[in-house]
This record gives structure tokens, C-alpha cells and sequence, in this order.
């Protein structure tokens, strides 16, 4: 009975390891993926906001990095990551009763580009899009529009990681 701890926990971690390259955050990387660049996401919305393609590269790059062991490099990466800031709106979504938004919604859309230099079949060209909603009275300015940004990039660049490297 004693050794039937050690056994299941050596059966338990041939299993996970036979099964190929597996990371507790859902990805599946071939162990010969090493690298991955950002190229600069081109703001080409109708509405430009300032520094947008730089904050959503960096919050790309952060996440990667964060959730793998992949290595950013500036050129000549494995997997590779561009496209276009698409969209970025502001819409009412609720009226009041004297015909004033009651709430607002930006929405920031991105058309993504993806190419795993070692696997071309995995190659994506997809769009992703999501959005914040905020008091109608406020103006997106200041916390209200930092705020905006993270939740927006937060869900951005997680759907761009599970399309890329989790497959899901």
C-alpha cells in the first residue's frame, strides 16, 4: 500500500508527459517553438487614440510571456504576431427617459495576423473584438478610459492566445 502512492504518482506523470508537451495554462507548444515576436499592431480605426497600438502590443507581449516560457525577440521569432487596431467606438447602449445615454460602450476591434514559422497549417488570420461599458454620465478620460483599456486588452489578448496557443 505504500508504494502504491509513489506508483500512481509516476503513472500520473507518464501520463501528462507522454501526452506531448503540456503547460498548466492550456497550451500545447512544440518543444521546438523557442521564440515569438509582436510586430506593431497599425492603429487603422476611424477614432485614433493615442498610444492604443503600443499599450495593446505590450499587454500581447506581457501575456505570452507570462503564460509560457517562450522567449520575446524583436525579429526572426517562431511564432509572429501583427496586424491593426480596427476599431475603436464609443456607443450608447442604455437611454434614459429624457433620451440621454444611461450607459456607454467603447469596443475596440483587432484584426490579428499569426504565423508559427515551424508549423504553417497553424497560421491564423481571425478578428476579435470586446468592449466596456461605463456610466453614461462619465466621460472616457482618465481612470475611466485606463480602466476601459486593461479590461478590453485583458480579454483581447487572452481570445488571441487561445486562438494561437491553446486552440481553443
Amino acid at each position: 500500500m505504500k508504494h502504491a502512492k509513489y506508483i500512481i504518482a509516476i503513472l500520473t506523470i507518464a501520463t501528462l508527459t507522454s501526452c506531448g508537451i503540456y503547460s498548466f495554462t492550456g497550451t500545447s507548444i512544440s518543444s521546438d517553438i523557442k521564440t515569438y515576436q509582436v510586430n506593431r499592431f497599425e492603429n487603422n480605426a476611424l477614432l485614433v487614440e493615442p498610444g492604443l497600438e503600443r499599450d495593446f502590443k505590450l499587454a500581447l507581449e506581457d501575456l505570452i510571456q507570462n503564460q509560457t516560457n517562450l522567449s520575446l525577440v524583436p525579429s526572426n521569432g517562431d511564432l509572429v504576431y501583427e496586424g491593426e487596431i480596427t476599431g475603436y467606438r464609443v456607443s450608447p447602449t442604455t437611454a434614459t427617459s429624457e433620451n440621454v445615454a444611461a450607459q456607454n460602450r467603447l469596443t475596440i476591434s483587432v484584426k490579428l495576423r499569426f504565423f508559427n514559422r515551424k508549423k504553417e497549417e497553424d497560421d491564423l488570420e481571425q478578428s476579435f473584438s470586446f468592449f466596456y461599458d461605463y456610466d453614461g454620465t462619465a466621460q472616457l478620460i482618465g481612470t475611466t478610459k485606463t480602466t476601459a483599456h486593461e479590461e478590453i486588452f485583458e480579454r483581447l489578448t487572452q481570445d488571441i492566445f487561445n486562438a494561437t496557443l491553446a486552440k481553443w
